[in-house]
């Protein structure tokens, strides 16, 4: 949690998620308290206001989100704040749907709504407005990153095309972002990873004037070409991401049920006999070593140590799949608990015990790896696997390589052979473990891993380490 700026009567905290690249703020004034996007695990929100003497007030959303299930009935539901989105919003469950520069006032400062539609069509943001009747900083959601703009892709329909939505954008931020004082702070919704947008920067917030400066999309006043710069070289979104966006429009279970259902632990002859009787999902959430060292036949390997809700989201097409945990130790409500944050509710149980003790009913399989160094020398010059993107593949890839990115290998799969040896690789060896428990879960049984990835394979010399990240 950092603090983004704090005087005698104001104060403001930025919650920032890494695993979802998501910020969510905390803003207070007089004892009263603002929440602008949270996540669906409100805890860390109740306790900084506990902690501070304050009430939180209100619940601003700037959009009905995509990649993540947002903690909006939960906060409403422990604090009685009223929920505010902006022109346009459609819930199922009570909102305030606001006026363009409508003014909600909280302690000695106001929050002003400024619509912004282009990323979605409610798309809106949040002016603070100190107690000196100041314009301090703008909470933009998916509207305006640092080095970046919200993807107009997300909120397609028959009346609106993704070049209509471009051109939204486009108006929004010269006729209401742009025309603001310089120095007014930049608080955005997402920062580095986020698929939210393409070129994200490392800085979580910023300045109008530096993103006048240094944001692509800034650039150029002609709308043609910023409908082109927005569009180019965007990545297909997740397939979980409309499924979400619906959820948020509809109530949802508490996430504190969730957990109590969800925490029932599983014997390993219990789930052997579930996995015989019923179509079930065993998502093994240990680091991509652990993994590989031994796991129970079937399990796909999403490690926690990644981008996990991401790569969930991505690869599980079904939200309502029953899923069965294989987790580190002490990690099932954690995990729990970060699938519910993007959409995942049907979690029945986790597997009990260690390796050691399941491989007292199942026979555990191990995922061969290689490292870099001994790779090339051999030389191969066929059958190399690249999972990383298209984009990431066209920018530099391994020689004789083909793309199959890791969030359609599954289907793609379909047209290798499964007696075939397959290397796979991606960015550092993350990934490469999750297409590979995916492969063999289909059924291919000559899979081999190579450790640290491309860029173990731009340096092939350095010793082989043992941390995979994504």
């Amino acid at each position: 949690m950092e603090v983004c700026s704090k005087t005698n009567t104001m104060y403001i905290q930025q919650i920032y998620t890494p695993c979802l690249s998501e910020a969510a703020y905390y803003i207070e004034s007089n004892g009263e308290a603002a929440i602008i996007d949270p996540l669906r695990d409100v805890q860390p929100y109740l306790d900084l206001a506990k902690e501070r003497n304050s009430k939180i007030k209100y619940v601003f959303e700037t959009h009905f989100h995509a990649d993540f299930v947002s903690g909006h009935l939960e906060l409403q539901e422990k604090t009685n704040a009223n929920i505010v989105y902006g022109p346009q919003a459609k819930a199922s469950y009570p909102i305030v749907s606001a006026h363009d520069s409508e003014l909600f006032p909280l302690g000695n400062c106001f929050i002003k709504v400024l619509h912004t539609p282009g990323h979605t069509l409610e798309s809106s943001c949040f002016m603070l407005i100190d107690e000196n009747q100041k314009e301090h900083g703008i909470f933009t959601g998916d509207t305006l990153f640092v080095g970046d703009v919200g993807r107009p892709d997300l909120a397609v329909s028959t009346s609106n095309t993704k070049e209509d939505l471009a051109g939204m954008l486009y108006d929004s931020l010269h006729e209401k972002i742009l025309p603001l004082h310089e120095d007014i702070m930049i608080y955005p919704g997402h920062g580095s990873g986020s698929q939210c947008g393409k070129t994200l920067g490392k800085e979580t917030f910023s300045t109008l004037a530096a993103q006048k400066q240094n944001n692509y999309a800034l650039q150029t006043n002609n709308k043609e070409q910023f409908v082109a710069n927005v569009l180019e070289g965007l990545e297909t979104p997740p397939q979980y991401f409309p499924k979400v966006a619906q959820m948020n429009k509809q109530i949802h279970q508490n996430l504190d049920d969730l957990l109590t259902q969800s925490l029932e632990p599983i014997s390993p002859q219990a789930l052997q006999f579930k996995m015989s009787q019923e179509s079930i999902m065993l998502l093994d959430t240990r680091d991509a070593l652990e993994f590989a060292k031994g796991h129970v036949p079937g399990a796909i390997n999403i490690g926690l140590n990644g981008s996990f809700a991401i790569w969930v989201g991505s690869i599980i097409e079904d939200l309502k799949t029953p899923i069965y945990l294989v987790t580190p130790p002490q990690k099932q409500q954690e995990t729990i608990t970060r699938l519910a944050r993007v959409g995942y509710e049907n979690v029945k149980g986790y597997l009990t015990g260690s390796p050691e003790s399941w491989s007292a009913t199942f026979d555990l399989k191990k995922v061969k790896s290689i490292c870099p160094f001994n790779f090339k020398k051999l030389e191969i010059s066929q059958s190399i696997i690249d999972v990383r993107t298209a984009g990431e593949f066209k920018d530099g890839h391994f020689a004789n390589a083909i793309n199959m990115p890791l969030a359609s290998l599954e289907h793609e799969a379909k047209q290798l052979n499964n007696g075939s040896v397959y290397y796979l690789y991606c960015k550092s060896g993350y990934r490469s473990m999750v297409a590979a428990s995916i492969l063999l879960k289909q059924g291919f049984t000559n899979i081999i891993n190579v450790k640290k990835g491309y860029e173990g394979l731009s340096n092939p010399n350095q010793p082989c380490c043992s941390e995979m990240k994504n």
